[in-house]
């Protein structure tokens, strides 16, 4: 049993995980639409290596927010090459954007590497420490999430085009900071996977209660066993995402039946 204590500490990491989630589902849906499946880690790590930068440089470091801003300026720069070469090279764009990954990650490495708390820094922008988050971090995340989504629900239209990319830059500025790379990665793509082969009224709502059950379990099995948080919701969203694709699809077949 989860004493008091412990779900006080659950607590902040669940709503950050809602607030994550609130965003991710609905931009996954559109990753899956447009066939680019690693724009996420893409734009992640760029944003991860914009983090790394203002690590390094303690002039910038030493400014208000730079955790913030300087991420955000190097997400948008990234979200503004891929949204360019979305429209040069259509069919060669996926390529393109592993490569974009693979020097980001390499880029950040190298930054590092004569860095004593380097491997630390990279393994909490890789895994994240939603365990550990408070409240104050939860602010800023939670305003531009809910201005985000008064925008897609004034402006639908607004995922078609190229404004798709810079939004989905600033969504993943702010996640990375608190739950990081791989489950930035999770919570945008096992939700919308998970519905992508259903047709129906409730595809969204679904999606969200495939994040929300994985989240959740993720996190009480993290809280209960002493496992990496990160890693323990990336697992419980993948056996979420497997379950109600199961269920969808034995539904389907007894229809056809």
């Amino acid at each position: 049993m989860l004493d008091l204590e412990l779900l006080l500490i659950l607590f902040p990491a669940f709503v950050a995980g809602i607030i994550i989630l609130s965003t991710h589902v609905v931009l996954g849906r559109q990753v899956l639409k447009r066939g680019i499946i690693f724009i996420d880690l893409a734009i992640a790590q760029v944003a991860a290596l914009g983090a790394i930068v203002a690590h390094m440089d303690h002039r910038i470091e030493d400014i208000p927010y730079s955790h913030v801003w300087m991420p955000a300026i190097f997400a948008l720069g990234g979200a503004g090459l891929i949204a360019w070469l979305s429209k040069h090279f259509a069919d060669e764009l996926e390529a393109f954007i592993g490569c974009f990954y693979v020097l980001s990650a390499v880029g950040a490495m190298l930054l590092l590497s004569n860095d004593p708390h380097g491997a630390e820094l990279l393994k909490q922008l890789m895994s994240g420490q939603i365990l550990w988050v408070n409240w104050s971090q939860l602010v800023l995340p939670a305003v531009v999430s809910a201005a985000i989504l008064v925008l897609i629900v004034w402006k639908p239209q607004i995922l078609e085009g190229a404004g798709f990319y810079f939004l989905f830059a600033i969504v993943i500025t702010l996640s990375v900071e608190l739950v990081g790379v791989y489950l930035v990665f999770s919570t945008l793509i096992l939700p919308a996977l998970a519905l992508n082969q259903y047709v129906g009224k409730y595809t969204l709502l679904l999606a969200y209660v495939v994040g929300f059950v994985g989240y959740l379990a993720g996190l009480i099995l993290s809280a209960s066993y002493d496992l990496p948080s990160g890693a323990a919701i990336v697992a419980a969203l993948a056996v979420s995402a497997a379950l109600m694709r199961l269920l969808l699809s034995n539904r389907s077949n007894k229809a056809e039946v």
